[in-house]
């Protein structure tokens, strides 16, 4: 072959291969975007998340903001199934108001009607994040009615209140419905067992892990090797185009150095 020839095919190899590998970084990086999923979060909420995301195999990282408000990102790619997965367990979990942060002091002078609403608004913020706490309860809300009768009248209003609860369809939750009941009655006052009703409703997560894997060594054992090569495959990605460009370039020089060739000392070299 004509050297003219091959050093043209030679740099157009070297300039098909660069544009090549500038394709693939920038591929890599582009599939590896991350979008947020939540911020403003607690840590407590954010490790939640986080751990859930990471035992269904979805990679999830936390970064932190101003205040110590963590922010929470997956992959673009993933963003769709990491809500599902986080619907599916209720999360995040929702932050209600205490009673300090209900009565915090702003200077104003309250009135009594607003100050009983707010008493009303506390006790429910209160008993749902009791509720909440239940192994297996996704969401809970608790809704109080205290109306404010007169002494005079003859026949008063009572007190009532209604409880809803989304939770894990594979949970006993009417088995703790009268435990419920109870808290709710004892933590108002002037509330009867009776007159507090309980709303349950079953959520089937199609995304949840099954008991067997979770307790199976070798199967949390594999969820957990494929989870980190999820994590880390555009690293992978990059490590072997690396090694593919480097070996090319290999090539190219090995084929293109430049040749020495050893004379036979029983020759003579003749002089012109």
């Amino acid at each position: 072959m004509d050297a003219s020839l091959l050093d043209a095919s030679l740099t157009s190899f070297r300039t098909a291969l660069v544009r090549f590998a500038a394709l693939g970084v920038c591929a890599v990086m582009v599939a590896s975007c991350k979008s947020d999923l939540y911020t403003n979060l607690d840590q407590r909420h954010a490790n939640q998340i986080v751990a859930t995301l990471r035992q269904h195999g979805i990679p999830a990282d936390r970064s932190v903001g101003k205040g110590d408000r963590i922010s929470v990102s997956v992959e673009e790619s993933r963003f769709a199934e990491a809500i599902a997965v986080l619907n599916d367990n209720g999360l995040p979990k929702q932050e209600f108001a205490t009673l300090g942060e209900v009565f915090k002091r702003d200077g104003l002078v309250s009135s009594p009607i607003q100050e009983r609403a707010q008493m009303i608004f506390a006790l429910s913020q209160e008993l749902s994040r009791t509720v909440s706490e239940i192994d297996g309860v996704l969401s809970a809300r608790v809704h109080l009615v205290l109306p404010e009768n007169d002494p005079l009248r003859q026949q008063l209003v009572p007190s009532s209140a209604s409880v809803f609860i989304r939770h894990h369809a594979n949970l006993a939750m009417n088995d703790l419905v009268p435990q419920v009941k109870m808290l709710v009655a004892n933590g108002v006052a002037g509330l009867s067992y009776d007159k507090v009703s309980v709303i349950l409703v079953p959520v089937a997560t199609h995304a949840a892990v099954a008991r067997s894997d979770r307790t199976d060594p070798q199967a949390v054992a594999s969820r957990r090797g494929a989870g980190l090569f999820v994590a880390n495959w555009p690293l992978y990605s990059l490590v072997v185009l690396a090694m593919a460009l480097i070996g090319a370039l290999a090539f190219i020089y090995w084929h293109h150095r430049p040749r020495v060739y050893e004379l036979n000392p029983a020759e003579t070299v003749k002089s012109p």
